[in-house]
């Protein structure tokens, strides 16, 4: 399947089957984490061969990244700003006191997708959508959410709820 077909099938279905999702994070937390979480990572190793995520982008246009000080001062150095600057344009509090970036869409989103401050982009932005890292089952109730917004994880769901 192209990028394309796997974002306009995730487009065309992602609201259908959200609570099908909750069920399966449900059915997947009484099983070992280890062995999900292995599973998960061999399909979003899969999906991302197919998937690019310049073709979609839609985390960076719907969900501002939790932002830390080590975040701040990186990116900050990135477009030769003081910290404090930097949190002064660009971050806030949301409503769970996390510092966040203060703007959906990005504003380090560029018109081609891209990231204005890719190589010092927040640690969130980095680990989007968490499901490589053997650590899935470490952000579980965040997958049926994240599905919503990302088609690779809308298809790592899906594959993962095909399985007996």
């Amino acid at each position: 399947m192209s990028s394309q077909s796997l974002i306009s099938d995730w487009l065309l279905r992602k609201y259908e089957t959200a609570p099908e999702h909750k069920k399966l994070i449900r059915r997947l937390s009484k099983q070992k984490d280890k062995i999900v979480s292995a599973e998960a990572e061999k399909l979003h190793n899969k999906i991302f061969k197919e998937l690019d995520c310049l073709d979609c982008a839609n985390c960076c246009k719907s969900i501002p990244p939790i932002i830390n000080e080590t975040d701040i001062k990186r990116a900050a150095k990135a477009l030769s700003m003081k910290p404090g600057q930097f949190k002064d344009k660009y971050v806030k509090l949301d409503e769970d006191q996390d510092m966040v970036i203060n703007h959906s869409p990005c504003p380090f989103l560029d018109t081609d997708n891209t990231c204005f401050i890719y190589e010092a982009r927040p640690k969130a932005c980095r680990e989007y959508p968490h499901t490589d890292n053997l650590e899935f089952m470490k952000h579980k109730k965040l997958h049926a959410i994240n599905a919503q917004y990302c088609p690779a994880v809308f298809h790592i769901l899906e594959a993962l709820n095909s399985k007996p």
